[in-house]
């Protein structure tokens, strides 16, 4: 089991800036992937980063690529997503999410999910 709680959500401005933390707990070490989700009112689930631990490689979605950056302290078990120049559009809950074996984009195929942060940022 892997227990997951994500911090740094918040109200920001266009243009701003925010850094969302996912602290991992329990069984975190082997082939394991971390990762962000976020879901936006009325839409779906949608991918935006994950960082794989063995390989140190980190996948960003396109809309993301260039504003946001993953990364991961191994000896803390702790994610980060730090979001620069933040869109209106960048609102959402986001989610931390983690799953044993190689980096995927689709979440259902992460075995477990953090509670979500919610994001918003004013235009």
């Amino acid at each position: 089991q892997v227990q997951l709680v994500e911090s740094g959500g918040g109200l920001v401005q266009a243009g701003g800036s925010l850094r969302l933390s996912c602290a991992a707990s329990g069984r975190t070490s082997g082939t394991y992937v971390m990762g962000w989700f976020r879901q936006a009112p009325g839409k779906e689930r949608e991918f935006v980063a994950a960082f794989s631990r063995s390989g140190g490689t980190t996948y960003l979605a396109d809309s993301v690529k260039g504003r946001f950056t993953i990364s991961r302290d191994n000896a803390k078990n702790v994610l980060y997503l730090q979001m620069n120049s933040l869109k209106p559009e960048d609102t959402a809950v986001y989610y931390c999410a983690s799953r044993f074996g190689p980096v995927v984009t689709d979440g259902n195929r992460y075995n477990y999910w953090g509670q979500g942060t919610q994001v918003t940022v004013s235009s």
